[in-house]
This record gives structure tokens, sequence and C-alpha cells, in this order.
């Protein structure tokens, strides 16, 4: 809470005195989140009519129930800083300290939700005049390139190509983050496009704690893989890693070769982009004999980052085992293609239990959603939106820590029950 309340306090003791219970305001907004509450109006009535709601949010009697304003000014004030944040952080150590969160897989995802407003009816632009036919005069030529190389110029971060983010630092990333409300479109599970305006929450979740351990918020307009390298900044965390786990709206070389640098092998789902067959390997660019059946994944060497494949059981009574052309064993050096070659195999039976555990984050997308009001947005700004998905964050985060002890004093108990 100290960070917080140093945001909204007085920073001198000079001017008129406080007369807001900040410290209790900042828990009542916690509090909208796990009771429910739709709206800060309704929170303010609330904290008028029930006289225990009002204490345990930390409330004094003498105290006067803040006014809407009160709150929408609060809200100001820690939309423009990193507080809620920094609180979330230090949630997140106290878990890793008590032994709750030890994962070595994160999931990745991103979820929607939508804006308070509506979208800003555009003007429908002229249509543009036919272009010339041929090739363009030399002057043209010139003319036409130094416009496309101001152009280039002139984009921003994200719209540039996802390579040009892994040199760029953190804080960058997140700074130049567009955060405004935008349409955007997402295939459905009938593969059916739908629409939303609003924003897109990135999520990086552990698979078996399920803590949210990093999160960022845009536009809802931004592709999913342009968040992922700046979700992927989880040096702050005294964790060690070994699997980053990913749907096919991440499969992009940038993205395996910042896991690659971070140590982490990527767990993606490949997205075939009209690429054809290659010969001498199978869907999941396993080799191939000499009659087309696939080499068994069999293991991975750290030392060489080698893949090592051995003869198809096929292969046990094929007159050409005992030929030159068919291999005993096949090794294949990830660093040849790190998109098509990840540790374990692609189409391995541990590769496909490691991307099962991918659920994790939808699980959690799903519980932000249901049972702690993501989808409640009642800011017009991305800003204030920000602050709502970083308090949703800081509930969920702290709702699980709070639950863990719960259940570790319990189990404390009931194993001293037995000793007895």
């Amino acid at each position: 809470m100290d960070t917080i309340l140093f945001i909204v306090s007085k920073k001198s003791w000079r001017g008129a005195p406080t007369e807001l219970n900040y410290a209790a305001m900042v828990y009542s907004l916690v509090a909208r989140y796990i009771e429910r509450i739709p709206t800060i109006k309704d929170l303010v009535k609330r904290l008028k009519h029930d006289l225990v709601f009002r204490l345990e949010c930390g409330f004094l009697v003498s105290d006067n129930v803040p006014s809407e304003a009160s709150y929408s000014r609060l809200i100001s004030k820690l939309s423009e800083s990193d507080a809620i944040q920094k609180a979330n952080h230090i949630t997140l150590l106290q878990a890793i300290e008590e032994g709750f969160v030890d994962d070595e897989n994160i999931a990745i995802d991103a979820c929607h939700f939508e804006a308070r407003d509506h979208a800003v009816p555009q003007e429908k632009k002229p249509k543009p005049e036919p272009k010339k036919r041929g090739r363009k005069k030399k002057e043209e030529k010139e003319q036409y390139d130094q416009q496309k190389q101001q152009e280039e110029q002139c984009k921003t971060l994200y719209e540039k190509p996802i390579a040009d983010q892994l040199d760029v630092s953190l804080d960058e990333l997140r700074k130049e983050m567009p955060i405004n409300p935008a349409w955007g479109i997402k295939k459905n599970s009938e593969g059916k496009n739908e629409f939303w305006y609003g924003f897109k929450a990135h999520l990086a979740a552990g698979t078996k704690s399920q803590y949210i351990l990093q999160s960022i918020l845009s536009s809802g307009n931004l592709n999913d893989g342009k968040a992922a390298i700046p979700l992927l900044g989880l040096e702050k965390l005294p964790l060690s890693y070994k699997y980053g786990i990913m749907d096919a709206g991440y499969d992009y070389i940038p993205i395996y070769q910042q896991l690659y640098r971070m140590g982490i092998h990527a767990i993606i789902a490949y997205n075939k982009r009209n690429e054809g067959e290659i010969e001498g390997f199978d869907q999941h660019f396993a080799p191939t004999c000499v009659r087309e059946h696939p080499y068994r994944y069999d293991s991975y060497d750290q030392k060489y980052k080698t893949l090592k494949y051995t003869r198809p059981k096929e292969c046990r009574n094929c007159p050409l085992a005992s030929d030159s052309l068919c291999q005993k064993t096949y090794k294949i050096r990830i660093e040849t293609n790190l998109r098509r070659y990840t540790a374990p195999a692609r189409g391995s039976e541990k590769w496909k239990k490691l991307f099962a555990e991918r659920t994790a984050v939808e699980r959690v997308n799903a519980y932000l959603k249901e049972f702690f009001q993501l989808n409640n947005i009642r800011h017009r700004t991305g800003k204030k939106a920000r602050l709502h998905l970083d308090l949703v964050i800081l509930v969920y985060n702290a709702s699980k820590l709070a639950v863990d002890r719960i259940n570790r004093q319990l189990e404390n108990q009931n194993r001293n029950k037995k000793v007895a």
C-alpha cells in the first residue's frame, strides 16, 4: 500500500488538511472487484447503507463516505502512475518467497474486452486514382522511393515488423505500446470472424501455479505476436523457465529468437503460411526414410543443441535396412531453423503434453472475465483501461495468494491432528 498511498496523498503539510481516507478508498476499489459491484455509483451507495462493509474497507465511523467525483480523481491519479503494477510485483515476490510459484513453464495468450464507448464513425475516403500501367519514369521512381522511405521512418515501433523489437529495451517496448481502443478481429471456434471495439489483455501465466506473471494492455487491433517479446521481459522475477508455450498466433521467427536468447525452449504451434511439403521430411519436420516412414524422436542433446532421431519401426523388416541409403540415426541442430526444430521435437508425445499446458492461460482468461469483471470496463481512455486491467490482475493474484495460504494452514492442521 505504501507506493499507492504515496501517489494519492499530500506531499506537504501546508494547505487544507486531508479529509478523505485514501487507504480505505483503495481497499474499497479492490472490494468492488471481489464483491462484483458494477459501478462506482453502486460502490458509494453500498458504503452509505452498509456499515459493516464500510468498516471492512477501512473507513472509520467518523469518516465521510467519498463521492463519485472523489473516486474519479483517485482513479485519475493512479492511472498516471505505475503504483498498481509495483504492488502486483510485490505480491508475486511474496508468493514466490512462500513457495507458491515455482513454475518452469509459462503460457502466453491474449483475450479481448470491449470498450465502454462505441467506435467513432469514420469518414469515407475518396477512391484513389487508378495507377498507371507499366514501369515508372526515373524521376517518378525516385520520388516514389523517397515517399516510401519517409513512410517507413514515420512508422511506430509496433507498425514495424516484429524483428525490430529484438534489440529494444523492455521499458521502451512498454512505453510505445498503443493503448487506445480500436476495432479488433478474431476467428471463433466455428471459423467465423468476430469483431469488437476495445482492448486486448496479453497475459503470461505459470502453467502450474496459474499466477499471472506478466501482463500488457494494448489496442484491440494489435497482432498477438507483436506483444510476445514485451511479455517475455520476466527477468525481474527470481524464476528460471524451461518452456514458453503459445498457440499458432505467435508463430514468428523473432519470437523463437527471443526465447532462444533467454535459454527457453519454444513450444509454439506451427502455422503453415502457404508452405508446400518438404521432400525427405514429414509434417512435423522429422526426417523420413526411403519409403517415407518418419524417424522417431529419441532425445535432445543440451550440450550440442541437437535433436536425435532413430530408425522407424517399419524399417525392422525392410530389405533396405542394411543399405547405405537408410541411416540408423539422424541428428539435426535446432539452430539450423529455430522455427521448425524445437526441443522436444514437434509431434513427439512430450511436445504434445507440454502444448496441452497452454490451457492454463486460457483458464486464467476465463476467470478474469467471469469472476473479476475484466469485461466490465467503465472508462473511456486507454490509461484508465490499463489501470482497470492492473487492478483486476492484482485482485486475482492476491486472491490466489490468500487461498494458497489458507490451504497450507489447513494442510498443517490436518497433519498435526494425524501426528497427535
